[in-house]
Parts: structure tokens; sequence; C-alpha cells
């Protein structure tokens, strides 16, 4: 059995335990998608239309790395955001004695000193408020002592760079990435996208299943677009950006251009610098309990979403890995059984060679 052969297999018996209903997979290079799959269907009833690559998932918090990060690499690169600004200096909800040192660089690192997540969209309404609401959070810590994951840090990220940036997210992110209409990562999908979507869950505060609209409630009341969440995407198209990235480390010009320079790409690569903190800006970095698994290599770097969804790139054996699925449907369960079904099948990968044959 290969190693494509064993990762499809991982996925089969995804479906069949019920971690998911589907998933959909891309492996490749700098140069070329080199193995593409799909198991299952969208949904678990029997008439749920089967996972293609054209199926379209919510992102979730692959959002943080693959919008956030990359236009505020571009700001840096063009030089409108400085990483070591102050937050107070460009968010004006940003207020306090406590958090009055809190940087740019912070907020992308996790390490800002605000909680992971609340409930803002129980009391609050509307993008401005769900951006004060979380800039006003009480600290769960003092920033940089530690580094907890945080869609707070990224809701008032998101924002901060639209201010910089002046105009919305979707907008600032869609002028950078300008692959194929077939290379769909994009905000608030259309109707026609929407059909192609994998259901999420059935929200109790929408009172309606959720496809095509975004899962977080959050990013729903900010209207779909924020710095933590709301991009959906196939895995086609996840795997364009991770070429594009494979690119950029080796000094493609074109790629750079395109995308963003190798040297502000490898400076959002740097490891955090806060005790124990795996991050770097947007991204997270390979560690033993990662959910790459254990045998890629110590550069490795990538990200996971809450409803499914991971991007690894190892720039040292020059691939990547897509995994995309709807773990969450129809109701988010614990996250576990998706976390091992992720180490699974990027450790078989490897096992049998299927990451070695990606080249060339």
């Amino acid at each position: 059995m290969s190693g494509f052969d064993r990762a499809r297999d991982v996925l089969a018996r995804g479906v069949a335990a019920r971690v998911f209903p589907g998933a959909a997979c891309e492996v490749g290079t700098a140069e070329r998608a080199a193995w593409a799959a799909a198991e299952g269907a969208v949904a678990y009833e029997a008439d749920a239309f089967r996972v293609t690559a054209d199926t379209v998932y919510d992102l979730a918090s692959l959002t943080k790395p693959l919008a956030a990060a990359t236009v505020a690499m571009r700001l840096v690169q063009d030089g409108r955001l400085d990483l070591g600004a102050a937050v107070a200096d460009l968010q004006p909800a940003w207020r306090g004695a406590d958090r009055a040192q809190v940087t740019v660089a912070d907020l992308l690192e996790h390490a800002s000193g605000l909680t992971d997540w609340l409930p803002l969209w129980k009391t609050h309404d509307g993008r401005e408020a769900i951006v004060a609401a979380a800039a006003e959070a009480p600290l769960a810590y003092p920033p940089r002592e530690r580094s907890i994951y945080s869609d707070l840090g990224f809701i008032v990220a998101g924002a901060l760079l639209e201010r910089v940036g002046g105009d919305g997210l979707d907008r600032l992110f869609a002028r950078v990435w300008r692959e194929p209409a077939s290379a769909l990562l994009v905000f608030r999908p259309g109707e026609e996208v929407r059909a192609r979507c994998a259901p999420t869950r059935f929200s109790e505060a929408r009172e309606r299943l959720l496809q095509g609209e975004v899962d977080d409630d959050n990013a729903w009341t900010m209207g779909g677009v924020a710095g933590h969440a709301g991009l959906f995407g196939t895995a086609g198209a996840v795997g364009a950006f991770a070429r594009g990235v494979l690119r950029v480390l080796q000094r493609d010009s074109a790629a750079e251009r395109a995308l963003v320079s190798c040297d502000v790409l490898r400076r959002f690569l740097q490891q955090s610098s806060v005790p124990a903190s795996s991050r770097a800006l947007g991204w997270d970095l390979m560690r033993p309990t990662s959910s790459c698994g254990g045998r890629m290599s110590a550069e490795a770097f990538g990200h996971t979403g809450f409803t499914g969804t991971s991007l690894w790139i190892d720039p040292v054996r020059g691939v990547y890995a897509v995994l995309l699925a709807n773990r969450v449907h129809p109701a988010a369960g614990p996250n576990e059984p998706m976390q091992e079904i992720r180490r699974a099948f990027h450790d078989a990968l490897l096992e049998d060679g299927g990451y070695r044959r990606t080249g060339g």
C-alpha cells in the first residue's frame, strides 16, 4: 500500500467513524499538486452529495494565516504597518494601562493578554460593537508573559488591518490573492458558491443549518468578514496558496511580486520569543503534539480550523498538505477525534514515502 493509499484510508476511517461526513485533501510541492482526493459526502443523509474537488469548506481559523497574516505582510512590505507599533495608537477601542504596551506583533503572536474566546455576539450587535468588546475584554494574563490562542486578538487585529489598509479585510485580501476563479478563497460566498459548500452545524441562534455562511457566531455578527474567521475555499485553492508560499521561500521573483517578499514572509515565520510559545505571526510552528503528526521537519508551519480544516507546509521537504472536513456537522463535538485523524493522515503521507514522490 502506498503512502497516498494509506492517507486515503485514514480519511475513509474518519468517515466510517463519523468523525466527519466527508473530506477533501491535496498534497503537493511548489511546482504542482501531486495528489488530491475526496472521501464521503457533505452530510450524513443518504441523498447528500459526494465530496469532490469543487466542494467548498468554511475554513474557520485558517482565515488567520491565509487572510489576516497575508494582508498584514503586504502592509508591512508596503511600509504602511509597523509590527512594533502600539495597538493603542492604531485602534481607538484599545484602551487601558494594562494593555498600553501591546504591539501589533503581540496580537499576531497570540501574546496580547486577551483570553481565547468569548460569546460577544450574545450581548453585542454589529461589527464595531464586536470589535470594541474584544478590544475592551479583561486581560487573562500580562502581555507577553505567555501565549494563549485568541480569537479575540485576531478580531482586534483584523479591524486594525482595515484601519491601516483603508478598506475591508475581504477587499484587502482580494487585492493580494489574484489567482484564477478556480482557486477560490473568498469571504461571504455568493449564491452559486454557497450551493457547493459543505454545511457546518445547525445554529440555534440563527435557527437554521449553516451552509455557505460563516459558522463562527462572532464573525457572523460582524457580517461574515473578520480576522479570525470567515474565509471559504476548496482544497485546491488552499493548495494553490501553499504553492505560492513555497515558491516565495524559494525566492521565486514572480511569486514574491504576487504574494509577498521572502524576507517579510520569513519574518512572519520567526518563532515568538514568548516563553513556551509555538506561535509565529499568524502561523503555528511544528512541535511534537502538532496536528501535522510527528514526521514533518522542525521547520514546518501551519494552522488548523475549528470546523475541521488544516494546512501544513514543510519548507525543508518542500511539500504542503491540505485537509478540509466539516467535522462540526451536524453539531460540534469534541475535537480530539479530528486531531487524531489529522496526525494519522500526515504521518501516513510520510511513512511510505508519499511526500518524497511529490517532487519533480
